[in-house]
């Protein structure tokens, strides 16, 4: 059945500080306009949804490939994730390093293996046997990045502090991701991170970081990766919406029970299989876009819903 295309993005749910408020704003809003592009020229969900991630992972303002954060041990590792709800194929890296773009990555072993997740040495490994662009550290860090991780490194700061003390403001985890429907009815996720600022080398939070079926819809989150995963977060909003709740019901009602359950917060964008759109957050900010009928909205701040037409 013909639907009419959809995309809808987040640049991650945090605090996000004012300096970076505008550049946030300014990349949801050219990811979802490229990914929708990709849709209006009959494109697949997967391939917007790539497209769109891109767009961010190259921004410096995202915590994603260029603008990743810094592991304990002051390297970058990265995790993306890609998957389709037409046949439920995924595929996914983790803690890959020296690569520009790990969706492409993630879309790779989706496409060009029979697996689902790669990790570590293993994907990079893969990168090279395909081809794949790679780059050097410097590439991927930016100087908010190197200060960040000093910062968090004097004090020793953990994980579960960086994600329960509300006055901890840099505590950044700016997680990306996006969601789409295609003209074909079929719905898509994708999300890419830098991971936490300081995290133990190894740690792996995007394992979860949504799902995709057809036969409800779509779902990209971002927050506190473990608290996602304990509450399968994004197969809660999707369940939410085939017991009959809205996009925007389904993801609220997720968000709140994980932040009851394991007081943890984090934010999350929907789209559900007839195309209703769902974007929620218990964090202080989250940049998030959506475009439908050619129209652009967009928000930071809790209650914000600014529209432009594309």
């Amino acid at each position: 059945m013909s639907r009419r295309p959809v995309i809808v993005i987040h640049g991650g749910a945090w605090a996000i500080p004012d300096k970076l408020a505008t550049g946030s704003i300014d990349g949801v809003k050219a990811a979802a306009t490229t990914g929708y592009r990709v849709l209006q020229d009959g494109g697949t969900a997967v391939d917007a949804v790539e497209a769109a991630i891109v767009v961010l992972e190259n921004h410096p303002a995202f915590d994603a490939g260029y603008g990743s954060v810094l592991n304990a041990n002051g390297e970058v590792e990265m995790d993306a994730v890609l998957m389709t709800g037409h046949n439920l194929q995924c595929g996914g890296v983790a803690c890959v390093q020296n690569i520009k773009n790990p969706i492409k990555l993630a879309r790779a072993v989706m496409d060009k293996t029979d697996h689902t997740l790669l990790v570590g040495l293993g994907s990079n490994q893969f990168a090279e046997e395909i081809g794949m662009e790679k780059v050097s550290t410097d590439d991927l860090v930016t100087e908010d990045a190197k200060a960040e991780w000093k910062e968090f490194m004097k004090f020793k700061t953990t994980v579960n502090v960086l994600f329960r003390n509300r006055d901890v403001k840099l505590s950044g985890c700016d997680t990306v991701g996006a969601v789409a429907l295609d003209n074909a009815g079929n719905v898509a996720f994708g999300t890419s991170t830098g991971g936490i600022t300081a995290k133990r080398p190894g740690r792996v939070g995007d394992r979860s970081g949504g799902y995709a079926d057809n036969t409800s819809g779509a779902v990209s989150t971002t927050g506190h990766g473990e608290s996602i995963v304990k509450v399968c977060l994004a197969r809660q909003i999707t369940f939410n919406m085939e017991q009959g709740l809205s996009a925007q019901e389904a993801t609220e009602k997720a968000l709140q029970s994980m932040a009851n359950r394991v007081q943890g917060s984090g934010g999350a964008v929907t789209v559900s299989k007839d195309g209703d759109i769902g974007k929620h957050f218990t964090t202080e900010r989250m940049a998030w876009s959506w475009i439908k009928d050619g129209q652009l909205h967009y928000g930071l701040n809790p209650g914000e819903d600014f529209s432009q037409a594309v």
